[in-house]
């Protein structure tokens, strides 16, 4: 706003070009919290339905129309699911295992394969990187004839092994490659400052570097374990006995002949989706941290 010839002359922003600004960040505000709110309820709604299934009695479950919110809840499905043969505390136990050895394993290694490529001179280590990528996009279905053949032949068919072997092949390029790009992330003199301290690489890596790489471990370690909680080709392929199976496979075979019983179905899923839930709630800052590597790097 200025003054000229004693009259006083509004700017284009003026009190009406204010108001217009102003009705236009409120629009876009709002469209956002619509979009947002949108998005919400499409991606929780499905777990919404699983649990109330799991809760709903069996014929809540088949009632006509659909019973949105039952008016009591039941937990006879949970009762039923531990209390079969094996139980599935059984099948959750399996999983477990599986799934920490796989997730341990590849860390161990992914770390020390990292490390070297990242901060060794080693040859060809582009060379590497590639074929490691190259390794990750080998689909499971294309080699699951062939691991059989070379499981049943070592007499590994129905043990731990013949999952967690098969999980670690292809787990442990995704360790390297997270792991790699995060170490060249981290000032190469910290490790040289421990090496003149009087640390050997070994002590360096375990005392320097894997604390300040906490963050890209843990997001590493959470997603092959969750790929290894969730994988089911293998699973099927390798396991034959009720009580080797894990919960991806165990739930599969939950359908009956004639029916589905989705009260045992949803209450078997809620039971092996809360950990995993739980377990990036508790993490979700280290695996924002991990994905966005760099953020230490200077």
């Amino acid at each position: 706003m200025s003054t000229l010839g004693g009259q006083i002359v509004r700017g284009a922003q003026g009190p009406s070009g204010g108001t217009r600004f102003k009705r236009g960040k409120v629009a876009r505000l709002i469209m956002l919290w619509i979009l947002n709110l949108f998005f919400l309820f499409f991606f929780l709604f499905p777990f919404y339905w699983q649990t109330i299934t799991s809760l709903k009695s069996s014929l809540d479950i088949s009632a006509t129309p659909v019973v949105w919110f039952p008016t009591h809840f039941v937990f006879t499905h949970y009762q039923t699911i531990f209390a079969g043969t094996p139980p599935f505390g059984r099948n959750i136990l399996n999983s477990v295992i599986v799934a920490t050895a796989t997730t341990l394993i590849s860390l161990l290694l992914g770390t020390l394969s990292a490390y070297a490529l990242a901060r060794l001179p080693l040859p060809a280590k582009r060379t590497i990187l590639v074929l490691v990528i190259v390794m990750v996009t080998f689909p499971g279905i294309a080699l699951v004839a062939s691991l059989f053949v070379f499981l049943r032949d070592l007499n590994l068919t129905d043990t731990y092994g013949a999952l967690i072997i098969p999980y670690v092949a292809f787990s442990l390029p995704f360790a390297i490659w997270v792991l790699t790009n995060f170490f060249r992330d981290i000032p190469a003199e910290l490790a040289e400052q421990a090496e003149v301290d009087g640390c050997t690489p070994v002590q360096s890596l375990t005392r320097v570097i894997l604390p300040l790489s906490a963050p890209a471990l843990v997001t590493a370690g959470l997603l092959i374990f969750i790929g290894a909680w969730n994988e089911f080709l293998f699973a099927y392929t390798f396991m034959s006995q009720s009580n080797m199976q894990t919960v991806p496979v165990a739930i599969y075979y939950f359908g009956g002949l004639h029916e589905v019983p989705w009260g045992e179905i949803s209450a078997a899923s809620e039971a092996v989706s809360l950990p995993i839930i739980a377990l990036v709630l508790i993490f979700q800052r280290s695996i924002v941290q991990g994905l966005t590597a760099g953020s230490l790097k200077g």
